[in-house]
């Protein structure tokens, strides 16, 4: 059964910063894309970032220059450092692994003042 774990959300004041992490279970970690999302109050879900099996990033244009994905294989899991964050960057976050319909609880983010 696979299991993902979010964890590292709260509230956080603009310009702040946050590292979620994501820890994965059963399935092999490293032959697997993964992928942040996050879903804001009344929106779809939507593609924060996303790293391959090669350590190759892509981010949403939004997020380019302020967020970081990244992956440790030997511990079978995910991070994404959030810097510069913005009251827009309201959402709760899940982690997911890529062509596989898996999701984890998610964590709550919320930038105010």
């Amino acid at each position: 059964q696979v299991q993902l774990v979010e964890s590292g959300g709260g509230l956080v004041q603009p310009g702040g910063s946050l590292k979620l992490s994501c820890s994965v279970s059963g399935l092999t970690f490293r032959l697997y894309n993964m992928a942040w999302y996050r879903q804001a109050p009344g929106k779809q879900r939507e593609l924060v970032a996303s790293i391959l099996l090669n350590g190759y990033t892509t981010y949403a244009t939004s997020v380019e220059g302020r967020f970081t994905i990244s992956r440790d294989n030997a511990k079978s899991t995910a991070s994404l450092e959030m810097n510069s964050l913005k009251p827009e960057d309201t959402a709760v976050y899940y982690c997911n692994v890529q062509g596989r319909d898996d999701w984890g609880q998610g964590t709550q983010v919320t930038v105010s003042s």
